[in-house]
């Protein structure tokens, strides 16, 4: 069975899905939205999609190296990837070493994906790629501006008891160093 648009109860549960899917996925375009209502039994086309999202008040917003879909309210409070990234920092101590052009971060096993994960999907958008692998993840620049200008910004992910080690590397918490 599929849902045509026309239904005002059929409409509202559609923006309900619209709204549920940018908050939990990264979308970029109405296409991405069509698709996804698609798959979920809704008959729509890009105009329908362009009119819920003018009527949902949604907004584009920087997301790496795109734009996506948010509500007023999420574009206003900031990246809801950047709270997650700040928690994570805020759980996983943190080192930050430096190598050329490229950023070492070092944090406790099984952690450097997530870490990644949430950095690529925050509103950092100076790296030109993320690397990670069990506890260490390499932050990648194209030049020293971007590499400076991104650490800047990530250290105010940190907490505030990050500290500065001897070898210029950054830790969070009061740990020892990794």
């Amino acid at each position: 069975m599929t849902l045509n648009g026309s239904q005002p109860n059929v409409k509202q549960r559609r923006q309900r899905i619209v709204l549920d899917l940018i908050s939990h996925s990264p979308i970029g375009s109405q296409e991405e939205l069509v698709e996804l209502l698609h798959e979920r039994g809704f008959e729509v086309t890009q105009a329908t999609v362009s009119r819920d999202a003018a009527e949902l008040g949604l907004v584009k917003v920087p997301r790496g190296d795109r734009h996506i879909y948010a509500t007023p309210e999420t574009a206003a409070t900031g990246n809801a990837y950047d709270a997650r990234l700040q928690r994570l920092l805020e759980d996983i101590p943190v080192g930050v070493g430096r190598s050329g052009l490229s950023l070492v971060l070092l944090a406790t096993p099984g952690s450097a994906g997530a870490i990644a994960q949430a950095i690529d999907q925050s509103s950092l958008t100076d790296q030109i790629g993320t690397l990670a692998g069990d506890n260490t993840l390499l932050v990648l620049f194209e030049t020293e501006a971007a590499l400076e200008r991104w650490l800047a910004r990530f250290q105010t992910f940190q907490p505030s008891d990050a500290s500065a080690l001897p070898n210029g590397r950054l830790l969070a918490h009061s740990e020892a160093p990794l």
